[in-house]
């Protein structure tokens, strides 16, 4: 197989292979990912301006695809990035279509661009639950006041995934500690319920917020999880990233039966001695 960068392929032949691959296959998405990497990697002014035109199709199919190949032209070093967020915003004031509106909102992630900003936080009423999706994606990862507002808008949407993503965002994409942040993720971790399998996952990403952010409003429900019958390693993670002596006690307990690799790590960032040992 030839090495990405050396495909004998035109770029519009790599296109029209994208663009046909057929949905009805198994394979569709990894076929279809296949040729849009083949034409991000060669990232040259052909295929910025064959992407853009594809933007401007009345296909939706054309327009993703476009919009696709835009998000990460020329990874790994990046190629163009100027045009490429200017045309997606552009597209973000004028789309009307859930898919494609998601789609450029993920692809302006990529960038980490403050113009983009702004254009996405309109989108977080959108009725829609994928393109809330897709902002939540667009705006994480960001220390930017105005996306963290957005993440903490979106960390209390009525869909289980869009609450999951924010509250990851917010709680460990960003190490950004302030009262708004520390108040939505404990909002997230007295809310979900952890014993469901669709807020389950929600309601760990908030204690690790927390836990990373060694806030001890956490502390009983932890000691009770770490004392229960069954304990996850993001309990026990959690333990570690607070390193509280309170804590000792029940990783000691928990000790007695459970071998997880992570236990080690959190007992000793509990112990007192080492607490004291960095103290002094």
């Amino acid at each position: 197989m030839l090495e990405i960068g050396l495909d004998s392929r035109s770029t519009a032949e790599l296109i029209q292979l994208a663009l046909a691959a057929s949905e009805e296959d198994d394979d569709y998405t990894k076929e279809r990912w296949h040729f849009v990497g083949l034409l991000q990697r060669r990232g040259n002014r052909e295929v910025l301006d064959r992407s853009l035109a594809l933007t401007e199709s009345i296909s939706i199919e054309e327009r993703s695809l476009g919009i696709d190949i835009l998000g990460q032209l020329g990874i790994p070093d990046r190629t163009f990035p100027d045009e490429c967020v200017t045309r997606l915003i552009e597209m973000l004031n004028q789309e009307f279509d859930p898919l494609i509106l998601r789609d450029i909102c993920i692809a302006l992630g990529h960038f980490q661009d403050p113009r983009s900003i702004e254009p996405q936080l309109k989108f977080c009423l959108h009725p829609d639950w994928e393109v809330r999706y897709g902002v939540v994606s667009g705006l994480s990862g960001r220390d930017d006041e105005r996306a963290i507002w957005g993440l903490i808008r979106l960390s209390a949407d009525v869909c289980p995934e869009v609450r999951d993503w924010a509250t990851f965002g917010l709680g460990t994409l960003i190490e950004v500690d302030t009262p708004a942040i520390r108040e939505a993720l404990y909002q997230r971790f007295l809310l979900e319920d952890s014993q469901d399998k669709e807020t389950a996952e929600i309601y760990d990403e908030a204690l690790a917020g927390l836990a990373n952010r060694k806030d001890d409003r956490i502390l009983p429900q932890l000691i009770a999880e770490l004392m229960s019958d069954e304990v996850g390693k993001l309990a026990i993670q959690a333990a570690e990233a607070m390193a509280d002596d309170r804590l000792y006690p029940a990783l000691l307990h928990l000790q007695t039966w459970c071998d997880s690799t992570y236990l080690e790590d959190a007992l000793l960032a509990c112990n007192p001695r080492s607490s004291q040992q960095l103290s002094s």
